[in-house]
């Protein structure tokens, strides 16, 4: 258990997750929490972040921060997201061990998994054969964070721990047209499309205003600038066959499971303590080996045998379709027009379905369902507008 005075670094502490895990810790009375905007510090700039952990001396981190977004801007961005993720990932961890920092919480993403994984996947489904490549550039550098964290732990008897959430979604989400997922995507059309059909052009501007897409002036050129996004009146056109299989967790839980594994959490327990029992470990305040000394290189140890997959998965354990996701949304909205699918579009992995036995047998269960979480999410959004429901 983490000291109530313990100063812990929340990178990405304005994001979906990273919010939510700020909020979740001061709930709890953790209230020593360091935070950065981008603009503050910039995680890609390696001497910036070396600034910042030469000033702060944190004793926790939690690695919140990331390039993210949907099908299109993965496909668009290839390059920038391999490269940005990297660089916040390299950055972070080298620079947390370098301080001294004793425990870090690294967040990924399920997509690190191969496109044909058996389902539900398991932590040991990781590098058994080809990625989805809409989004493999984002999951080879998640893979290489995750490597990060076990391979620290193994030859220098850190306490890193990966979590990999399935698709997460909740307050603060981001609703962009193009580099959003899934779900704040698919509620923004399906009510731009209800309001169209209303007339409703005061909760139009409002929406545009607030998340603006393009140029334009209310009423003037609207309808052809949501067109582009597959808006019409009372008719929305998305991505793919609807077909694939999503599981979602509401983002404030994912926060809860974060906070329960790192309070609650260590490497040994992950790997299997009897598995650590044979081996002799210095004093170090974590419970492995002395950091100084070349004795707690765990790999290095044939009687362990090979330890690999030593992260999380995070998720609710059961899944819907995008068509019927789609149709969830619509029934919450009150839309009752058209959804269509555009099967010239790519549908992206067939199926994500992710085991969570391992975060069972640690201690926790989620408790927001689909229904409920996407009540609460539209019902954000729309009082993120500013105007009258």
């Amino acid at each position: 258990m983490l000291d109530k005075k313990s100063k812990i670094f929340v990178a990405g502490h304005h994001g979906l997750v990273g919010s939510a895990i700020w909020n979740n810790l001061m709930a709890k009375g953790y209230t020593n929490l360091v935070g950065r905007t981008h603009k503050e510090l910039d995680l890609t700039d390696q001497l910036a972040v070396r600034r910042f952990f030469d000033e702060e001396r944190p004793d926790t981190v939690v690695l919140a921060a990331a390039h993210v977004g949907g099908i299109m801007a993965n496909s668009l961005y290839r390059a920038d997201f391999l490269m940005e993720n990297m660089k916040i990932q390299c950055n972070v961890i080298s620079e947390a061990y370098a301080h001294g920092v004793e425990k870090l919480l690294f967040l990924g993403s399920t997509c690190i998994y191969p496109k044909d994984a058996p389902q539900p996947m398991k932590e040991d489904a990781l590098l058994t054969s080809p990625l989805e490549y809409t989004n493999e550039e984002y999951a080879i550098a998640k893979i290489a964070g995750l490597k990060m964290c076990e391979s620290y732990n193994l030859q220098y008897g850190t306490n890193y721990i990966a979590v990999m959430p399935t698709n997460l979604y909740g307050p603060n989400d981001n609703f962009h047209l193009e580099n959003s997922h899934v779900m704040p995507a698919m509620i923004r059309k399906i009510y731009l499309a209800k309001l169209l059909h209303e007339g409703n052009w005061e909760k139009i501007a409002a929406d545009l205003n607030k998340r603006p897409i393009v140029n334009v002036n209310v009423n003037v050129n609207v309808k052809d600038a949501l067109a582009k996004y597959g808006i019409y009146d009372n008719r929305v056109v998305l991505w793919g066959t609807g077909k694939p299989l999503r599981e979602f967790l509401w983002s404030e839980e994912m926060a809860d499971a974060s906070v329960y594994i790192l309070l609650h959490v260590d490497f040994k327990d992950i790997i299997g303590i009897e598995k650590y029992s044979s081996v002799h470990y210095g004093t170090s305040a974590n419970g492995f080996t002395d950091r100084n000394t070349n004795a707690g290189r765990g790999g290095a140890i044939p009687s362990l045998g090979e330890i690999r997959n030593c992260h999380i998965n995070v998720g609710t354990g059961k899944e819907l379709t995008i068509r019927e996701l789609a149709e969830l949304v619509a029934k919450t909205v009150g839309f009752t027009g058209s959804i269509e699918f555009d099967a010239s579009k790519p549908d992206g992995t067939p199926r994500k379905l992710i085991d969570v036995s391992k975060l069972h047998r640690l201690g926790w269960h989620h408790k927001v369902e689909i229904e409920e979480g996407v009540r609460r999410l539209f019902q954000w959004y729309e009082d993120s507008l500013n105007i009258e429901n």
